[in-house]
């Protein structure tokens, strides 16, 4: 039995008192003629839960209309008192058929409904009657399982006149007399949903009590189960901009839609707390809720403390409440607050001085005074949020219009309820909106950063670390939030890499600030410029500065590289964060767009409501055909709704078309489960119809396929729950506890660079490290970079400095020939900071040093280590008598000068970075060790000095001129990945690595702005299908499409069965745009791209089809094992195989590349070292080849101007190249040394520079320059 969705009803709940406690009553009053209010025990009288309706019992198999999601029941006997019954059926009167009936049935309750406290929550004040006729009162309630899952009511307290209650019936055969003082009496009606539509229901009540005031009450029970059935029918939205709205006379009623499907439904007016308490008492609350404080509130309105509540908790999104939650205590109920864990709850403000007196470790919030305490101290000695992101918090919120009645200013009277009903609406969604954006604001501010202290490959926070980055001030506020059940969900969330809103806001904000700057991987420290401007203690944050997930680029390729490389700022102190007014608040708002639901069947008989699910299944198909294809995401949520509807309405094979047709619009809201669940219910009968319906074929084995990938992947669940927090070790290490040790620490990634470390520390022992050596050898990191943090500059110093350097290291007073002082390190060059009146004094910039050696100086009768430096330009040299710190500076300097010379070189500046890494490597290596062969081991780390030796650090003339800049894009990954393609868009580098990572770059800077994950395969080709979209083809056989806009992947196309090889585009008569698709098994497919239909496919008989390729109204496709020249039709045109090597052996086809201007095609194999050209009109012609000296193979061309670039791998090494040949004369034009690994990938930018990828060996992209 397939599991239905839930629908807007899970039941409709009438309480009170029960007629025969009214008739004992109101018998009491008549004769006392009792003034003061009574209080009665409520009690469950009515259950209304679906089905209301179902088919006649032949169908056994059928899923039942109204959202009958089949279920266990369990009974809810109504306590009656049969012997009254029998007494009054005896006299020969009729008694209420309703309570008859229920007199001797069981009322069927929802499974997981819990009613036994409902009366009490529903009557929170308790059952009073009165003398007087009240107004109807509402309040909100959720309801919270063992699970933490939340359901929630609406509650209306609805007063009625016993007497009614009671009319018709008779005690001792005499009708009561209505003539004498009348009595109240309330009924409490309940909507219970899974969702939180509060307003919603609250009007949808609202339309009930109008039929209620005028019904008999005969015709009560049946009002409410009528009222009921028909909220069971409303289907609810999908989350997107389509809202669902119905008619429950006289009011609309709008469903509004979650924003996407992480997000909560918002159906409350989010600014009341706004209303309610000044912004410094607001952020008071908030902090209490991250530091998961025992909270309760109080009010004279039972439904502003859950509308309080609830905005409070939603202010804090993408963080969600984990502990206790009852925003509403019934009076009996104040036990629950000796509760010894942190709740939130809510009671009426009449408790608050016993609470207050009974109660210890309480914050005590007066909602209606709008003022917060303490329990055991005053509130303001609680942790306060971070000031930096408290005031940027009251700056926005001081933008807010809050008062609707200014909107109304300019505009006249309404008439039309509905139209005034709507306009409240749509202003309130808009402030609703500001406010989310606000409040995400907020939280952004107060945890960015984190992620940057996280390891996800070992699933560890380093809470120390990230605790040491914050202002003093907030220290006390993050040591209590760092160790809540809110903070580690979140924590969580972050190593899971879930894209919330969260890491929307951040990556933006951060993409705004750092869009056209560089940055490198380095040893965290804040630029000199920073620290010294008003000391390490208040420098700008460094999450203002560039994120360390930027890759190293240049925004001028014709200037030097390595003259514009930054390095990573250490993130601190990230609660000093300066924002502008306006920045982070611009998040464009979609048009919203309602769905009328047709009028609800009359009688609830159902064939009635069959044809009610026919006619929203015929308007959803008429919203289909009139929304155009370029609207794709309203599309799929029109498919979704009329999936859900043919589903309740038990037409699964419907379902199950629209639902795949999400995969085309928009995949994000693709439910899983509930297709998985339709396809394990199909019967026999439908199970033999779905292989005459291509799509759902392709639906269910797709579904199958997801079912065995989670079966396979289900041990990892836990695996993806943990979250560590780092400790230093507690025993010895071999390498790989080592790597793991290091990583988790944050000090570095690269395994390289680790081992390296790793032989340093155990030079001349067992291979493993100790846990003291390494608990000291952290400490030393730490103290060094804490001492650099110290550094303050004046303003003369800093002149002389760039903003981006950072000082790494100082050395202590020593004497020089330039004059006393210490010797400073950055990245960039080496300067003396005199003492005194501290001076700035140049030592040298690594580039322009020509000789650095240890020396000795004289000192009386004694000679004292020094080193020397000679610098290009200067006579003389400069020394200084740096004593015992000499070996190590001589070691940290060459290492820096080498690692600059080979970065200049190769124009790659993370080459510096990686230089500068092993130098203060070296420094905790000599600090920690502290023995004779501390020196020696350091030099284990010389890995750019030891180069330097070893191989010729000279590049070839041809690519140094040619090569302007080299991009890392596996900065944050612990070992390079191959660079598996690349795609040049206007303005944009797409480039794809390791499991369908694909990382996007600014062309302007060719800085990061964007990292997605699209599918969990290699991704084998990519293609710019117009101004929006970019195909790429992944080995899992999707074709995924991404929107250059909004840079999010929720379309796929699946109708590929194998890995997705290669992709073309072209145009059509009439201009029509077509895009071409191969896989590995031989389909060619032809796509319309504006519909994204398949509009032609065929199947080639060749061995693994690798690429297409459309060219004068033919398709080339290329194979391993032949070149196809196909018609359009699918008929094959002409076969080209590889030519024969000297050797006997047959080539392997890797790349083809169609010249139409010279009616040539150009190939290139695996294994051999040239490229053979092939004429494409007179076949008689024979191949003319071309020999690529020193190469081995070739992988991938492209054309640029009148050149053909190969990228090829070295004969005489590994070494990846790229050779450049002239179209016309088919001669070498240059050769070009780059990578250390084949060049899988290439790609042009505008003609005017080369982009080449290397293999997992380098895992860099290399820019040419194009001549």
């Amino acid at each position: 039995m397939a599991e239905l969705p839930s629908g807007l009803l899970e039941a409709c709940v009438v309480l009170g008192a029960s007629s025969d406690k009214l008739r004992d009553v109101f018998q009491l009053h008549q004769q006392t003629k009792l003034d003061e209010q009574l209080l009665l025990e409520a009690e469950v009288l009515q259950v209304h839960a679906p089905p209301f309706v179902s088919k006649e019992t032949h169908s056994s198999h059928a899923i039942g209309p109204a959202f009958s999601r089949v279920q266990r029941r369990k009974s809810f006997i109504k306590k009656k008192r049969r012997d009254r019954g029998a007494e009054a059926s005896s006299n020969g009167d009729t008694l209420n058929r309703a309570d008859v009936s229920s007199a001797t049935e069981d009322i069927s309750v929802p499974k997981d409904l819990d009613l036994i406290a409902l009366p009490q929550l529903c009557f929170p004040g308790g059952l009073q009657l009165t003398n007087e006729h009240k107004e109807d009162g509402y309040h909100f309630l959720v309801f919270t399982d063992l699970f933490g899952n939340r359901t929630h009511g609406v509650v209306v307290q609805h007063y009625r006149a016993v007497q009614s209650c009671l009319e018709g019936a008779v005690q001792n055969g005499h009708r009561w007399n209505s003539s004498k003082s009348r009595l109240y009496a309330p009924f409490a009606v309940c909507v219970i949903s899974k969702f939180p539509y509060y307003n919603a229901l609250k009007d949808s009540l609202s339309c009930l009590l109008a039929q209620l005031r005028t019904a008999r009450q005969a015709d009560f029970e049946e009002t409410i189960k009528e009222f009921s059935a028909k909220l069971s029918l409303v289907p609810l939205p999908p989350p997107g901009q389509l809202h669902v709205a119905f008619s429950l006379r006289p009011l609309q009623i709008v469903l509004p839609s979650r924003e996407d499907q992480d997000s909560p439904v918002i159906d409350i007016d989010l600014h009341l707390p706004f209303l309610c308490f000044t912004h410094t008492t607001l952020l008071q609350l908030l902090s209490c809720l991250l530091q998961e404080q025992r909270m309760v509130f109080f009010s004279s309105d039972w439904a502003r403390l859950t509308l309080v509540a609830e905005s409070l908790l939603l202010y804090l999104r993408p963080l969600s409440w984990q502990q206790p939650y009852v925003p509403v205590l019934a009076g009996g109920m104040l036990d629950f607050l000796m509760a010894p864990t942190a709740f939130l709850m809510g009671c009426h403000i009449s408790h608050f001085e016993e609470v207050a007196e009974e109660t210890e470790d309480l914050i005590l919030v007066n909602i209606d005074d709008g003022i917060i305490q303490a329990s055991w101290s005053e509130p303001d000695d609680l942790p306060a949020v971070p000031l930096a992101a408290t005031e940027i918090f009251i700056s926005r919120s001081e933008c807010l219009q809050l008062h609707y009645d200014l909107e109304l200013c300019h505009l006249g009277a309404g008439t039309d309820v509905n139209a005034l009903r709507g306009q409240r609406r749509d202003w309130q969604r808009r402030l609703n909106a500001q406010i989310q954006n606000i409040a995400l604001e907020l939280v952004v501010n107060i945890f960015r950063g984190v992620q940057d202290f996280l390891s996800h490959e070992h699933r560890v926070f380093n809470s120390e670390e990230f605790l040491r980055t914050r202002e003093p001030s907030d220290q006390a506020f993050y040591k209590k939030v760092l160790e809540t059940h809110i903070f580690h969900s979140f924590l969580r969330d972050r190593l899971n890499r879930k894209w919330d809103s969260f890491s929307r806001m951040e990556q933006n904000t951060r993409n705004s600030v750092y869009r056209n700057r560089a940055m490198t991987e380095s040893p965290r420290r804040p630029p000199v410029s920073d620290l010294s401007r008003t000391g390490y203690r208040s420098y700008i944050s460094p999450s203002d500065r560039l994120s360390k997930r930027l890759g190293a680029s240049l925004p001028n390729l014709d200037q030097p590289a390595c003259d514009c490389v930054t390095a990573l700022s250490l993130k601190r102190p990230a609660s000093l964060r300066k924002v502008t007014p306006d920045f982070g608040l611009k998040s464009p708002q979609e048009a919203v767009k309602v769905f009328n639901l047709p009028d609800f069947p009359p009688p609830l008989a159902y064939h009635y409501v069959q044809n009610y699910y026919s006619d929203m299944v015929a308007l959803l198909g008429r919203a289909i055909t009139a929304t155009p294809p370029d609207k794709s995401s309203l599309l799929a949520r029109y498919h979704y709704m009329r999936g859900l509807v043919n589903t309740v309405s038990n037409r699964r094979l419907d379902a199950l078309e629209d639902f795949q047709s999400l995969y085309k619009t928009d995949a994000d809201i693709f439910p899983s489960q509930m297709v998985k669940s339709l396809v394990d219910s199909l019967p026999e009968v439908e199970r033999l119809q779905v292989d005459r319906r291509p799509e759902i074929k392709r639906l269910i084995s797709r579904v199958r396929r997801d079912q065995e990938r989670e079966r396979a992947h289900h041990g990892n669940s836990a695996e993806e729950d943990s979250v560590k927090r780092f400790q230093l070790p507690k025993k010895y290490m071999q390498l790989e506890e080592f790597v793991k040790c290091v990583q988790e620490s944050g000090i570095v990634k690269d395994q390289g660079a680790i081992h390296k470390l790793f032989d340093a520390l155990t030079v001349g022992q067992q291979k493993q490290v100790a846990p003291d050596l390494f608990r000291v050898f952290y400490t030393i990191w730490k103290e060094t970079e804490a001492e650099a943090q110290e550094v303050c500059l004046p303003a003369s110093v800093l002149e002389h400095i760039e903003p981006s350097e950072c000082v790494f290291k100082l050395s202590s007073s020593v004497k020089t020939s330039r004059g006393v002082g210490k010797i400073a390190m950055t990245q960039r060059r080496l300067f003396l900071l005199t003492d005194g009146r501290p001076g700035y004094v140049e030592v040298a910039q690594y580039r322009d040093l020509e000789e650095v050696k240890v020396s000795s100086a004289p000192f009386l009768l004694l000679r004292i280590p020094s080193l020397k430096l000679r610098v290009r330009g200067r006579k003389e040299a400069f020394e200084a008598n740096l004593k015992t710190e000499t070996e190590l500076w001589n070691l940290m300097i060459k290492e820096m000068w080498a690692g600059r010379n080979m970065a200049d070189r190769h124009k790659d500046p993370q080459l510096m970075q990686q230089a500068l890494t092993n130098a203060l490597l070296m420094d905790a290596v000599v600090g920690s060790l502290q023995s004779s062969k501390a020196i020696f081991a350091a030099s284990k780390l010389a890995h750019f000095d030891r180069i330097k030796m070893e191989v010729p650090m000279m590049v070839p003339k041809t690519t140094a001129e040619t090569l302007k800049h080299k991009i890392n894009p596996c900065l944050e990954l612990a070992a390079p990945q191959a660079v598996d393609v690349l795609l040049y868009t206007p303005g944009q580098l797409w480039v794809s690595v390791g499991g369908g990572k694909v990382m996007v770059f600014d062309a302007s800077s060719w800085s990061l702005t964007h990292t997605c994950q699209v599918g969990n395969a290699r991704l084998n080709c990519m293609m710019g299908v117009s101004s929006d979209q970019v195909w790429m083809g992944s080995q899992d056989s999707v074709i995924y499409i991404i929107s250059m806009v909004a840079l999010v992947c929720n379309r796929q196309l699946t109708e590929h069965r194998a890995e997705v090889t290669g992709l073309a585009l072209d145009t059509e008569k009439y201009s029509q745009k077509v895009a071409y698709s191969c896989s590995a098994e031989g389909t060619v497919m032809m796509w319309e791209v504006s519909t994204l239909q398949v509009k032609k496919q065929f199947r080639l008989s060749c061995d693994h089809l690798q690429s297409v390729h459309s060219c004068d109204g033919t398709l080339w496709c290329c194979s391993r094992d032949l070149i196809m020249e196909v018609w359009r039709s699918g008929s094959v045109k002409r076969r080209l195989r590889p030519p024969e090597q000297p050797s006997g052996s047959t080539a392997t086809f890797s790349s083809v590349l169609v010249l139409p201007e010279r009616d040539e095609l150009w190939t290139v194999c695996i294994g051999f070292g040239e490229v053979c050209i092939w004429h494409v009109k007179d076949a008689s012609k024979p191949s003319h080849h071309v020999a690529l000296q020193d190469c081995t193979g070739c992988y991938c061309m492209i054309k640029v101007k009148n050149q053909v670039w190969v990228g090829c791998v070295g004969r005489s090494s590994t070494k990846g190249k790229v050779y450049i040949l002239d179209t016309e004369t088919h001669q070498v034009l240059k050769e070009l040394h780059g990578h250390n690994d084949k060049v899988k990938a290439l790609c042009s930018a505008e003609d005017r520079y080369v982009l080449s990828g290397a293999g997992k060996q380098d895992g860099k992209i290399a820019i040419w320059k194009v001549e």
